[in-house]
């Protein structure tokens, strides 16, 4: 219904809903062993039912106003997306993250959708706290973090038990005030 672009590569953001079913889950049999490195994102997505129920999960929550999926779509094939997690829209707060398959990697997509959706959250919606959660060996996605402009808040020491492997996890945050500094320098510089 709606798309919004990303740049001058093909790339979009889309709401990701339950009707992406099949093209959901060919995604994630594409880039489930590099998606599920570090979490457990799609693991339970193994045919099409399960990719609509999950899809329809989240619809419920983004209808409960507490989450969210977006895709990206590069020319025309869902490769990754980002989504909103515990979004609290009534004390400000709201916690992000992404997925990604293995071929659409090094291109900014992940970067560019986070902005998107993370001015929406800031300036649509209100959030004042804005909170990045990843495994500390999981470099792309801390890289990610720090092109965001967040900041390192600190490590939740051996807090994610995943594969057999106890995975200190990092979070990150940035701040509505510091968001939109970062936006103007952006800005500021690309003129």
């Amino acid at each position: 219904m709606y798309a919004i672009s990303l740049g001058d590569d093909r790339a979009e953001l889309r709401p990701l809903e339950p009707w992406h079913a099949e093209e959901f889950l060919a995604h994630l049999d594409r880039g489930r062993e590099f998606i599920g490195q570090y979490i457990p994102f799609g693991a339970t997505v193994t045919d099409p039912a399960s990719a609509r129920e999950t899809l329809q999960r989240y619809a419920d929550m983004r209808a409960g106003d507490t989450a969210s999926y977006h895709g990206i779509w590069l020319d025309g094939k869902l490769v990754g997306g980002v989504l909103a997690l515990n979004f609290d829209a009534a004390n400000g707060n709201c916690e992000v993250g992404c997925w990604l398959e293995p071929a659409a990697t090094g291109r900014g997509l992940v970067t560019r959708a986070m902005r998107v959706l993370i001015d929406w959250a800031v300036e649509e919606r209100g959030i004042h706290r804005v909170e990045w959660v990843a495994a500390a060996g999981n470099t792309p996605s801390l890289n990610i973090a720090r092109r965001l402009g967040m900041t390192r808040e600190g490590v939740r020491r051996q807090a994610h038990p995943y594969r057999g492997v106890r995975h200190d996890l990092e979070v990150w945050s940035i701040l509505a005030p510091e968001w939109r500094e970062a936006r103007a320098c952006a800005a500021h510089n690309d003129h």
